[in-house]
């Protein structure tokens, strides 16, 4: 599908970004990737890695302007929306310009995206979306219903739009292992609390799961990972095995355990062998056989929670993935 196409991916300097390009790149081998940031210092840097690939392009921009959007969406088929204000406690001492660009952002986007006839949209979101408790969360939950809803204003356009959500990306900049890497030698690793417990996902399980939402969606589905949990405390034992661990409390608006589906989306919710796929609860499209597919329904209380989780990543095997991936924890 992405084949021969031009992609465009919203906030494409971040994590995310620096894992789609190049995998992208080999995969379907599209006639161009345009990358839309407002950082040019990050622009700079992340074109040195495909200085000598034509298909790579950058675009100043900012979800904020509408006008921009307009510009850099002309001639593109597929668009990936990346961008935004995601640091929990960033986003609950600067309420305004996490809602400027989380949700108006949002708007902006689908509406630039149906006018200029893309012809499908993946939104990245977060388990904060998931009965949210911080405005992050309250911001993409408003975002993950704009994107689902705009499947039903898009008429002859034919724009679909669709959402992947996931949890914490392991070794992302700002995540948990990069910082307890930082100061392990230091001897003591805070601990906001030992039951707290996240889901553990890689970058290259995110941007597959892209490439499934492109190759899967109707419009209007919102997919979920099947990832495995680990408490903190573990996390740190494999990080930093002779430091000391203090708990030092939760941080404003954060969770003590990530929810994916909470249990007012049960009804809604389909299983598959790799992830979720929760249906919209408008226009009757939860009853969609097109967007069901092969899906079992899920149990009416079901909840997919870090703490409740089937599936754990034991020590052992986030030893090994830290020993291989090395090199890249906390760069991107």
């Amino acid at each position: 599908m992405l084949k021969n196409s031009t992609i465009l991916v919203t906030g494409g300097t971040g994590s995310f970004g620096n894992a789609f390009v190049p995998m992208t790149l080999e995969k379907f081998s599209p006639k161009k990737i345009i990358i839309l940031s407002r950082d040019e210092m990050k622009q700079w840097d992340m074109a040195k890695k495909f200085e000598n690939d034509p298909r790579v392009r950058f675009f100043i921009g900012d979800v904020r302007d509408r006008d921009r959007l307009y510009r850099a969406l002309d001639g593109v088929d597929y668009v990936v929306h990346a961008a935004a204000t995601k640091i929990v406690p960033t986003a609950e001492y600067n309420p305004f310009e996490c809602v400027k660009t989380n949700v108006l952002g949002a708007m902006n986007l689908i509406d630039a995206c149906i006018d200029k006839g893309v012809k499908k949209v993946v939104a990245l979101s977060t388990d904060k979306a998931s009965s949210p408790v911080n405005l992050y969360g309250a911001t993409k939950l408003a975002s993950d219903k704009l994107f689902v809803s705009g499947n039903a204003y898009s008429g002859e356009h034919g724009t679909t739009f669709s959402v992947v959500r996931y949890g914490n990306v392991m070794g992302s900049r700002g995540s948990v292992i990069p910082f307890f890497r930082s100061i392990r030698d230091q001897g003591e690793l805070p601990i906001t609390d030992p039951r707290m417990t996240r889901f553990m996902i890689s970058l290259e399980q995110g941007v597959e799961l892209v490439w499934h939402a492109f190759e899967d969606m109707e419009g209007g589905e919102i997919y979920v990972k099947k990832i495995p949990s680990m408490r903190i405390p573990e996390i740190a034992n494999v990080v930093a095995p002779d430091a000391a661990q203090k708990t030092v409390g939760i941080r404003p608006g954060e969770k003590l355990h990530e929810q994916m589906i909470g249990v007012e989306d049960a009804p809604y919710t389909y299983e598959y062998p790799e992830h979720f796929k929760i249906l919209p609860a408008i226009n009757n499209w939860d009853t969609s056989v097109e967007r069901i597919k092969d899906g079992t329904r899920v149990a009416e209380d079901f909840i997919y929670s870090s703490d409740s989780n089937t599936a754990w990543m034991s020590e052992a095997e986030l030893s090994e993935w830290i020993d291989t991936n090395a090199h890249k924890i906390g760069a991107i």
